[in-house]
């Protein structure tokens, strides 16, 4: 009996969203339930917002400019997918997460080094998130998620391919918490049928709830 192919869905993240944490935990079991085979990618709130930083709130703003906290943990993400492979960019994503999101330790210089060791990498990764040694890659690889989508979004962007064998790209979901079983399953199928439907572009409503970690 030959193996199920797996369809790869191409999942874009920024550490540093609590959202995107959400939706890829929400990947993660899907991949149990589905035929799905999960590809993480790095994008950039940073490189997002890089042109628009005045009509931020100023907090928030203070964390996309260069030298604030949005930038180091993608450096460091970055700079582990390129110096030891596409295959430990998931595992230091949930190590990472885990630290600043569920943990809710923040993020900062102590986090970001406990995720790196948690995922069993070296400790001098660290150095690379004041570094801009692997900026083009990174902004490469949020082009890459930004342009199959478009410009009005954020962080995740998931990419699968559609029924022509292109690649549909969408937004999301953002959901809290992130589902479980058989609701997680039937939230996927949902979202691909809205996704590869021609001319079908959003659902939306305000967020009423804080993002919940449980």
């Amino acid at each position: 009996m030959s193996e199920t192919v797996k369809t790869p869905a191409d999942f874009w993240f920024d550490p540093l969203c609590p959202w995107a944490w959400l939706t890829s935990r929400w990947m993660l079991e899907v991949e149990q339930l589905r035929p799905v085979q999960v590809r993480w990618h790095v994008m950039s709130l940073a490189v997002l917002n890089e042109n628009k930083l005045d009509e931020l709130p100023a907090q928030y703003a203070e964390n996309m400019r260069p030298g604030g906290k949005a930038w180091g943990p993608v450096r460091v993400v970055i700079a582990a997918q390129q110096l030891y492979g596409d295959e430990v960019v998931g595992r230091l994503y949930t190590a990472l997460g885990n630290r600043f999101h569920t943990a809710g330790e923040g993020v900062t210089r102590e986090s970001l080094a406990a995720g790196i060791a948690d995922a069993g990498l070296p400790a001098d990764l660290i150095d690379y998130a004041d570094k801009d040694v692997y900026d083009a890659e990174l902004r490469a690889s949020h082009k890459e998620g930004i342009d199959l989508v478009g410009q009005e979004v954020g962080t995740p962007v998931i990419a699968v391919p559609g029924a022509d064998g292109e690649q549909i790209a969408f937004f999301g979901p953002v959901v809290t918490p992130a589902p479980k079983g058989e609701q997680a399953a039937r939230l996927w199928d949902g979202t691909l049928l809205v996704a590869s439907t021609p001319g079908f572009f959003e659902i939306k409503r305000t967020r009423t709830e804080a993002p919940s970690f449980d």
